[in-house]
């Protein structure tokens, strides 16, 4: 097993294009047309089912059991709700985030004609109009408008220009990188994560390392919305690793450096073995990284055993300050996800037994040592029975 070098490079600029593409869920198909265009010039094949969401697959020894790591292409955004009197538009959120981070955003809203640009606003945007009012009026979805850059006073001339209800809209994501590694952006979560991945198949296809098992790379359309990876597993994939945004925050032990491995989220525990994995190949491989739960977290991972898919789940991250707002995390965290990812791919399943869906007790494995334990009388040992 290798630690590979991981092409920064390539990764920053990788992640630039993602966002440079607007895709908030729903609206996702020219992101999946990129995402392919850059598998095919890695020279790792993939399938799509139908509504987009890709299986990549790099052969290894044997198909059963399977790996496979997933990130999602999907972003927060939002829709036409309402067309208003005064010109302006009422939004439907896409994905859970407060419009306290809509407010300023610049914009760009497709309709069915072509697209406008446009600046989502709160309802009392003047201070010279609305004096003490505009740092008193409430926050939410009801306080805010689209203004878009064309004349459009009523809603007839919404209507004209082609403005209908349902009409996506996507936000800048507006990325600065700094020299020290910083990097702040909108929609970092999770195409960052997505760059981090393709990085780490960077690496992999130009180390010409044979691995163990098929590997499946795949990436989703509908995270955001909550059914992530549910509709491209197969029954040979045994154990799923999700990349996704981690959070930094008062109370949270993730950091933007290193790669932050979570134990749990609102879903309940991820896999014991699989994470204990993860964590292990991260020490002897010498990445920074760290644990943490997620208490208002829901995943890709999380989303396919909700599915019905009984695969061991395990998810990492990359910690991004200020989730679903103007996030903030440093290339150091992408490029230790890229190398879990890599070594992740040359580690085989974590446990051999699952190679078969349903079997006898050989092989299932075990949590803890019953001789370790010291339980309170009247209460029998446990190594005395197990």
């Amino acid at each position: 097993m290798q630690k590979l070098a991981i092409d920064t490079d390539f990764l920053r600029n990788t992640m630039l294009e993602l966002l440079s593409i607007p895709s908030p869920v729903g609206f996702t198909d020219e992101v999946v047309h990129y995402t392919c265009s850059k598998l095919t010039e890695l020279g790792v094949p993939f399938e799509l089912t139908r509504r987009g969401a890709i299986r990549a697959t790099i052969k290894g020894e044997t198909d059963r059991p399977a790996c496979a790591v997933v990130a999602h292409l999907d972003t927060i955004g939002a829709i036409v709700r309402a067309l208003k009197p005064n010109g302006r538009i009422t939004m439907l959120p896409l994905g859970t985030w407060s419009s306290r981070f809509a407010e300023g955003a610049r914009v760009t809203l497709f309709t069915d004609r072509g697209a406008y640009r446009g600046t989502i606003l709160p309802l009392l945007a003047s201070g010279h109009a609305y004096n003490e009012a505009v740092d008193t009026q409430p926050v939410g979805w009801e306080h805010v408008e689209l203004r878009i850059d064309e004349d459009a006073q009523s809603v007839e001339q919404l209507r004209n220009l082609g403005v209908n209800i349902g009409d996506f809209i996507a936000v800048d994501a507006q990325p600065e990188l700094h020299e020290n590694g910083y990097i702040a952006s909108r929609h970092l979560d999770d195409k960052a994560g997505v760059a981090a991945l393709l990085a780490a198949l960077k690496a992999l296809t130009e180390s010409k390392i044979s691995l163990p098992v098929h590997f499946h790379p795949m990436f989703t359309v509908t995270e955001e919305v909550g059914f992530g990876a549910s509709a491209i597993l197969d029954e040979r994939i045994s154990e799923m690793v999700g990349i996704d945004i981690a959070i930094p925050a008062t109370g949270q032990n993730s950091r933007e450096h290193g790669v932050t491995v979570a134990i749990c989220d609102s879903s309940g525990p991820f896999d014991y073995h699989l994470t204990r994995e993860l964590i292990g190949l991260c020490e002897r491989h010498n990445i920074q990284h760290q644990r943490d739960v997620f208490p208002y977290y829901f995943s890709d991972s999380a989303a396919a055993l909700r599915a019905g898919f009984d695969i061991r789940h395990a998810l990492i991250g990359f910690g991004g300050d200020s989730s679903h707002g103007y996030e903030r995390t440093h290339l150091s965290a992408l490029v230790a996800v890229a190398e879990l990812i890599s070594l992740y791919a040359q580690n085989g399943p974590v446990i051999a037994r699952d190679r078969k869906a349903i079997g006898p007790i050989e092989g299932f494995p075990h949590q803890y040592k019953p001789e370790d334990l010291e339980p309170p009388a009247p209460l029998p040992h446990p190594k005395e029975f197990l």
